[in-house]
């Protein structure tokens, strides 16, 4: 399959990259010194490729891997709560084949989508510089040209929702009229066909504060569905 085998060099190439020396060492040395509770775990410690579908009609794009979360486990979201969020939901939308992400090597399949990230290493304090997005973003244009039936592109914060928008004007893509702003729910149709969505990224900051609530993730989802033409989740 020609998306697949693409996806698997870029794949590739995003592990293997060095662009960013102060992500480098910081992943590196998270990696070495791990948390006492991951201890005895083998940390992935290198930049985190995209996972999912090949096929897909949802590509999610989130910030960045956790120093604790894909940058130990290798896989996007995964690892920490805001994967927990994550495939939980997708699991109940039928979208994923288990409700929770553990480790790159566990099993978990995705169906009909695709995550990715603005940036692709774990960066001190969750804060990339704009360098560090403009060396990274190369990835989410090759990622968003191979995936060719994408007809939602679900974006987990303002950061995810402007790394959409360069990446887009890399592609010579048509400018979105009018300009979409970033807000939660926020969708608007795109000249090349499909949709951008956007919500609130379920960090833990956003979820246990209130600013992100189950049932708003929830009602995203179901408007990605919706947006695609898919039809309500049977539960």
């Amino acid at each position: 399959m020609r998306t697949g085998k693409e996806l698997r060099i870029i794949a590739r190439d995003v592990v293997a990259c060095e662009r960013c020396p102060r992500l480098r060492a910081y992943g590196a040395d998270v990696a070495r010194t791990k948390r006492r509770a991951y201890r005895g775990e083998e940390y992935w410690g290198r930049p985190v490729p995209g996972f999912g579908d090949p096929e897909a009609w949802l590509l999610i794009i989130g910030l960045a891997p956790g120093a604790h979360g894909s940058n130990r486990t290798g896989r996007m979201f995964t690892g920490d709560r805001s994967g927990v969020w994550l495939y939980g939901e997708l699991h109940r939308q039928g979208l994923a084949s288990a409700a929770l992400s553990a480790h790159r090597d566990d099993g978990l399949a995705l169906r009909g989508v695709y995550i990715t990230a603005a940036a692709r290493c774990a960066p001190p304090d969750n804060k990339p510089t704009l360098e560090e997005m403009d060396h990274c973003r190369e990835y989410l244009v090759r990622e968003m040209a191979a995936l060719g039936r994408v007809r939602v592109r679900l974006l987990l914060g303002r950061v995810a929702f402007d790394a959409f928008l360069k990446a887009r004007r890399e592609l010579e893509l048509p400018e979105i009229e009018p300009r979409p702003r970033f807000g939660h729910g926020a969708s608007a149709p795109l000249p090349e066909g499909g949709h951008l969505l956007a919500s609130y990224h379920p960090s833990q900051q956003n979820t246990s504060t209130g600013t992100l609530t189950e049932a708003m993730w929830r009602r995203v989802f179901d408007k990605a569905r919706a947006l695609a033409g898919r039809g309500p989740v049977r539960v």
